[in-house]
C-alpha cells in the first residue's frame, strides 16, 4: 500500500468552474469563473495545469475544452458544494468536512442603526459609509473624508461581512485591528456575522492602494474540522495566507502570513521543504481580491499563468511521500455583473508520486457531491479521525 505521509491543499481562491445547479437562487446564473477568463484571454498560457488535466475536467465549456489535453498526469474531479452560501468560510470549512446548512447572515442595507451607534460609542469615533460597497472604490469615494476626519470606514458586501477599512497614517494598523476585534466581538447572536477584515489602504503615487496587511476575524468553526484532527493525531497542521483566519486559529500549529501569490508559493515551497508530517494549508488571495472581485478577467489571466509558472517548483519540492492537491472555494466570475461571488464548481486536480501507474480513466474523478470529499480524503490519506462529512475517494490514491 502507498504511504501518504503529508497533503499539500493549495486553494486558489475563487477559481469557479461553472455555475451550480441552484446558481440561479443566487443570481448567478451563467457564472464561469475560469471559462470566462479563457474567452477573454483565448491565447492564456497555462502549460502545467494543462498537463495536469484542468482542461479535461468534466462540465467544462467550449472555450476550456479546446484547451484539453489527450492525456493529463494529474488525478482530476469537479467537486459540487453543498453548503449553502458562496462564502469564503463556507467553502473552506465544507473542504475541511464542516456543512454549514444556515447561511451566514448578510447585511444588503448595512448594520443596524443601534448596533452602529453602540460600535461607535466602543471603539469612541464615529464612522463612515454603513452599506455594501466595493473596497477600492469606496476607499477612492470615501478617502478623502477619512482622511480629514479620522473616521474609519465601514462597509460590506453580499457576503456575511463587516470591513474596516482605513489610510495606516490616519489609523495605526494596531489601532485598525483593535476596532476589528471589537466589532468581532459585537457581531454575535442577532447581529451574527461570518468576518470582520481590516482593510488598511496608503497613498502611493497619489493613488489609494489596499496593502497586504489585511487581517480577516473569522467566527470559530462550530465543531472539529480536518485540522483539529490533524493536530490531535500529533500531525502538523501548517497554514499559508489567511488559512488560520478562517478557521480562528483553530486546529493549526504554525501560520504563516503572506504579501501575495507568489509569496503564497514561496512560503508553500519552504514549508514543502520542512521535515513533518501532516497538512500544508495554502490559500492564494489575489485571485479573488485583486481580479474576481474587481471585475479583471485579463489580470485573474495573467494571475494564472503565474501561478502556472511556479508548478514545476513546487512539483520537484514535493518528496516521495506527499501529495499536492489544487481546488477552490468558490467562483468569482469577472464576467458577471457585480463585484460578488458566484455560486460555482470548483476544480479538483492531485499530483504526487502515489498516483504513478493510474491509467486515464483511473486518474478522473467525475463530479463530486461535495467539497468535503477533499477533507474526507486528506484525513483517510494521512491516518487521522475522519471528518464530519464527506465520502473519500482515497481508494483511488492507495491502490
Amino acid at each position: 500500500m502507498k504511504d501518504i505521509k503529508r497533503v499539500i491543499l493549495i486553494i486558489t481562491d475563487s477559481l469557479g468552474i461553472g455555475e451550480l445547479p441552484d446558481a440561479a437562487d443566487y443570481g448567478d446564473k451563467g457564472a464561469d469563473t475560469f471559462g470566462h477568463i479563457v474567452e477573454s484571454m483565448p491565447d492564456i498560457k497555462i502549460p502545467n495545469l494543462l498537463e495536469l488535466g484542468l482542461a479535461n475536467i468534466e462540465g467544462m465549456g467550449d472555450a476550456v475544452s479546446k484547451l484539453k489535453k489527450d492525456s493529463h498526469t494529474g488525478l482530476i474531479g469537479r467537486l459540487a458544494e453543498r453548503s449553502r452560501g458562496k462564502d469564503t468560510i463556507t467553502g473552506h470549512w465544507e473542504i475541511a468536512g464542516l456543512l454549514t446548512d444556515i447561511p451566514f447572515k448578510t447585511y444588503p442595507d448595512g448594520f443596524p442603526k443601534d448596533f452602529m451607534e453602540e460600535y461607535e460609542r466602543r471603539i469612541g469615533t464615529k464612522t463612515l459609509a454603513n452599506y455594501p460597497a466595493s473596497g477600492t472604490e469606496i476607499i477612492e469615494n470615501l478617502g478623502p473624508e477619512h482622511e480629514r476626519t479620522g473616521y474609519p470606514i465601514v462597509y460590506t458586501s453580499a457576503d456575511s461581512v463587516f470591513q474596516i477599512a482605513a489610510n495606516v497614517d490616519v489609523i495605526p494598523l494596531e489601532r485598525l485591528y483593535e476596532m476589528c476585534e471589537i466589532a468581532r466581538e459585537m457581531l454575535v447572536g442577532d447581529v451574527s456575522c461570518g468576518r470582520v477584515i481590516a482593510r488598511p489602504y496608503v497613498i502611493k503615487d497619489g493613488k489609494r492602494e489596499r496593502t497586504s496587511d489585511r487581517k480577516d476575524y473569522a467566527v470559530s468553526p462550530p465543531e472539529p474540522t480536518l485540522l483539529d484532527n490533524v493536530k490531535n493525531a500529533g500531525k502538523v497542521v501548517y497554514a499559508v495566507g489567511k488559512i488560520s483566519d478562517i478557521f480562528d486559529g483553530q486546529g493549526v500549529t504554525e501560520a504563516v502570513h503572506t504579501d501575495n501569490n507568489m509569496d503564497g508559493v514561496d512560503k508553500t515551497i519552504e514549508a514543502i521543504n520542512k521535515d513533518f508530517e501532516g497538512l500544508i494549508f495554502t490559500n492564494l488571495v489575489d485571485f479573488d481580491s485583486k481580479f474576481g472581485h474587481r471585475r479583471d478577467p485579463e489580470g485573474y489571466g495573467t494571475a494564472i499563468e503565474e501561478f502556472d509558472a511556479r508548478i514545476p517548483e513546487i512539483l520537484a519540492s514535493l518528496k516521495d511521500d506527499d501529495l499536492l492537491m489544487i481546488c477552490a472555494d468558490h467562483g468569482n466570475d469577472p464576467a458577471h455583473t457585480g463585484t460578488d461571488h458566484t455560486r460555482e464548481h470548483v476544480p479538483f486536480i492531485a499530483y504526487g508520486k502515489a498516483l504513478e501507474g493510474l491509467g486515464i480513466e483511473e486518474l478522473n474523478l467525475g463530479t463530486r457531491k461535495s467539497f468535503a470529499d477533499v477533507g474526507a480524503t486528506i484525513a483517510e490519506l494521512l491516518g487521522v479521525d475522519p471528518t464530519p462529512i464527506g465520502e473519500s475517494f482515497a481508494g483511488k490514491i492507495l491502490k
